[in-house]
């Protein structure tokens, strides 16, 4: 793969855009997108971060350049596990609002599952508020919520409590019955799938963490596979249908600004996949 060409495809990339969320509505359609930054830079009510320029990204993965497959991963690896701030897991309530704020409305957060905008200060335990999900089931690889894997906002999103019980500790897969209060999503015994607009969302949460956590520290070794029913062990699965779904949902302007604000605010780290979906591909064969 020509390494060369990464500030070129940064200028060229077409920002997929999801459709616009309907401004002051608590209920996204089901058929809608994540709200976009550009969306709401035309309605002025967004505290939206600058883009990550072709020089940036240029020397943010300047070690990553000419590389592919494992050299590739293990380059990443280091550059996205230097230098990071860890939380605790009270801090990554905060850190959720300002990740996920809903564009249209900065006192509201986008819950991943359902789509819908709900008041930032409505996050908790209790019925109809929402809580943190581990999008990398937390079970998987016994972490729990200690700081590490546990805290790290990349894969932590906001998600109705209701539904977050739901998904549990499921792998990744396609189909079963619909969810209730979450239209597009399915699950059966042993997986979940997510609405179409996040599908690549999630898959670029879970391929982030297999390549954050390698074992090489404290934390678990996280591997992702191409199982379900993993159960406690380090693995979430199915990667071939994480990569499907990758390729099939890029990256919009509400996951490249939210990666932003991670690395601006809060860890100072980015995920890679985001930033070049294509090393998916190149990393996973």
């Amino acid at each position: 793969m020509d390494f060369t060409r990464f500030a070129t495809r940064r200028r060229t990339l077409t920002a997929l855009a999801g459709t616009a969320v309907i401004a002051v509505a608590v209920q996204i359609p089901a058929t809608a997108g994540t709200p976009t930054v550009s969306e709401t830079r035309a309605g002025g009510s967004s505290a939206a971060q600058p883009g990550f320029s072709a020089a940036a990204d240029d020397e943010y993965y300047k070690d990553a350049e000419g590389k592919t497959g494992e050299e590739l991963k293990t380059a990443l690896h280091t550059i996205i596990s230097t230098g990071v701030t860890t939380l605790s897991y009270d801090e990554v309530w905060d850190a959720l609002k300002q990740t996920d704020a809903d564009p249209s409305n900065a006192g509201n957060v986008i819950l991943l599952y359902s789509g819908t905008s709900d008041s930032a200060d409505n996050n908790g335990g209790g019925e109809g508020q929402w809580n943190r999900e581990h999008v990398w089931a937390k079970s998987h690889g016994d972490f729990g919520t200690s700081n590490g894997p546990g805290t790290d906002v990349h894969h932590l999103r906001p998600t109705n409590v209701k539904v977050n019980s739901i998904r549990g500790s499921k792998d990744f897969d396609k189909g079963g019955e619909e969810v209730e209060g979450a239209p597009g999503n399915f699950t059966d015994d042993d997986s979940y799938e997510p609405r179409d607009e996040v599908k690549g969302d999630v898959a670029r949460m879970i391929l982030y963490m297999d390549v954050r956590y390698e074992g090489d520290d404290e934390f678990p070794d996280l591997e992702a596979n191409d199982d379900v029913n993993n159960g406690s062990k380090p693995n979430i699965g199915r990667i071939s249908v994480l990569k499907e779904w990758s390729e099939q949902d890029p990256p919009d302007d509400f996951e490249k600004n939210r990666n932003q604000v991670i690395f601006d605010k809060v860890q100072k780290n980015r995920n890679p996949f985001i930033d070049h979906p294509e090393w998916v591909g190149e990393i996973y064969k």
